[in-house]
């Protein structure tokens, strides 16, 4: 795999995890395509998690980026009981590796870690993630992104700024 093109994903991984850190959420948004999916699978046993959002459980699923518009929306307005107030994040993302899904996609897999800090109490998430990526002007743009949360208990809310 060219250097390039790695760094070039890092560079874009690191930005997403910064404006979610930063709470930038237009510019968050605009990374994702308008048919870009969100998915956060639930595990059906110990190894074993549901692979179809549309006939299995999940954590999360939104089919477009107007599930996540939706969720900035909310955040926006205060209407969100169960976010306020927003907790502090701080993602850490590791062993990005990359692969061509086609000449003009491709898939980055990583790990990842975040850490949580609200009101009073520090926890972190963790899991591995894949994005499907399509090149836009001299970055990239989300078509999909499929994260495993490796956490047993969620101990507070889960929503897509824990991810």
């Amino acid at each position: 795999m060219r250097t390039d093109l790695q760094q070039s994903v890092e560079q874009f991984l690191y930005r997403k995890a910064d404006l979610c850190d930063r709470r930038e959420w237009v510019d968050y948004l605009e990374l994702f395509d308008e048919n870009s999916e969100f998915h956060i699978p639930q595990w059906d046993s110990e190894h074993v998690y549901t692979t179809d959002p549309k006939r299995g459980m999940s954590l999360m699923y939104y089919a477009n980026r107007s599930g996540l518009e939706d969720r900035v929306f909310r955040l926006g307005t205060g209407k969100s009981s169960a976010s306020m107030p927003l907790p502090r994040t701080l993602h850490l993302i590791s062993n990005v590796q990359i692969h061509e899904v086609s000449d003009s996609q491709l898939e980055a897999r990583v790990k990842w870690v975040t850490h949580v800090y609200r009101f009073g109490q520090a926890s972190t998430f963790h899991g591995d993630a894949s994005y499907r990526l399509k090149p836009t002007g001299f970055s990239w743009v989300i078509l999909r992104k499929h994260v495993v949360l490796h956490n047993d208990t969620i101990d507070s809310v889960l929503d897509f700024y824990h991810v």
